[in-house]
């Protein structure tokens, strides 16, 4: 196992080869074919690595030495290393990993069982640190070091279905980053996910999220991904959204309504507008009108979201607040979802994701 090794030792297995995780079908059949070796070994290969989860090239038991020996030269076989594990009173599991032990590049998943034992959701991460700065969030406070590959974004499933002996029912790319900035990364690692010959998830069961990248979602339209679509609301006016959001400054809150219009038009699927709730920020019954007024414009649900960071003299709404805010947001006559936040208690709630105990 990697985690045996030193940085050094890494760094010496990883010259020169590339990652076998994060390898779809297509790219394994073509490399085999270089190497002289039968289609159908890209295939075994490719069940192995998601299906079967092997760990070594020594667990693949219906393939040789001589072309194991061909896989070592050709492909490091890496996992990353749980850098810290934390367990909340409401059954929330946080994972912080490392790529390279002892990097310092760290990044978190969260395993949130629901409490009826249904739904079990993993949300993973797409960068280290994130190239936004989302006002309320912990993230925004790191520096921003780089983009997660493919193998890396599936590595974080396979490593906590691993650690707690579960399998998820969601999978949600809602932890560090922003997804749309690691746009080919997080799309390659939602097929391997999806592909029924890897781990077999329904499409409908990964949601991508995003600040509001607008060309990332006019891509995701484009392409015609078959994943749900989150947007990270926050402000439904402008200069509001501005003041609490930077990508408000790229991307305009219009521009961005009409990408989640399309995408409803084109696609044929309701998308998910998520909103962090601040009091004397977002709350009042003027901002609850105009969300209002953007939820009727198309099919949506909304995802609200108590405030848990602390960061610049705001706080949590109380109960009370929360559920006056809903009763203004009735008008709209689309499904609103109190996500109330669990693992608050080890900093693995929404917005507190910061490699932080």
């Amino acid at each position: 196992m990697n985690e045996t090794l030193s940085n050094s030792e890494l760094q010496e297995n990883r010259a020169g080869k590339i990652p076998v995780k994060g390898q779809t079908l297509e790219e394994l059949t073509r490399i085999i074919s270089e190497l002289g070796e039968k289609p159908f070994r890209a295939k075994q290969i490719y069940n192995g690595l998601y299906t079967n989860r092997y760990e070594s090239w020594e667990e693949f038991s219906t393939i040789g030495k001589d072309l194991k020996d061909k896989l070592k030269e050709k492909f490091y076989f890496s996992s990353i290393s749980v850098a810290k594990h934390l367990k909340s009173i409401d059954g929330t599991q946080k994972f912080t990993f490392e790529s390279v032990p002892g990097s310092g590049k760290e990044f978190e998943s969260v395993w949130i069982p629901s409490g009826d034992g249904g739904r079990k959701t993993i949300c993973i991460s797409s960068q280290v640190g994130c190239t936004l700065n989302c006002k309320f969030c912990a993230t925004a406070k790191l520096p921003y070091q780089g983009n997660l590959k493919a193998g890396e974004i599936i590595d974080q499933i396979l490593q906590v279905e691993k650690i707690v002996g579960d399998r998820a029912t969601n999978i949600v790319f809602m932890g560090m980053g922003e997804p749309m900035h690691n746009y080919f990364n997080v799309m390659r690692a939602a097929e391997l996910l999806h592909d029924g010959e890897a781990l077999g998830m329904g499409a409908k069961r990964i949601t991508i999220s995003t600040s509001g990248v607008v060309n990332g979602i006019r891509r995701f339209i484009e392409n015609k991904e078959p994943y749900n679509l989150a947007i990270s609301l926050n402000h439904p006016d402008p200069n509001g959204r501005k003041e609490i959001m930077d990508i408000e400054e790229k991307f305009a809150l219009p521009e961005l309504l009409d990408a989640a219009l399309e995408y409803t038009k084109v696609l044929k699927r309701r998308i998910t507008f998520e909103y962090v709730m601040i009091p004397g920020v977002n709350m009042s019954g003027e901002d609850a009108k105009k969300l209002v007024k953007i939820a009727r414009r198309l099919d949506c649900k909304i995802n609200v979201i108590p405030l848990n960071t602390e960061f610049y003299g705001w706080r949590r709404p109380t109960d009370q607040e929360i559920d006056e805010f809903l009763r203004h947001l009735e008008p709209a006559g689309v499904p609103i979802l109190n996500r109330r936040s669990p693992g608050k208690d080890i900093n693995g709630a929404c917005g507190m994701l910061a490699a932080k105990s």
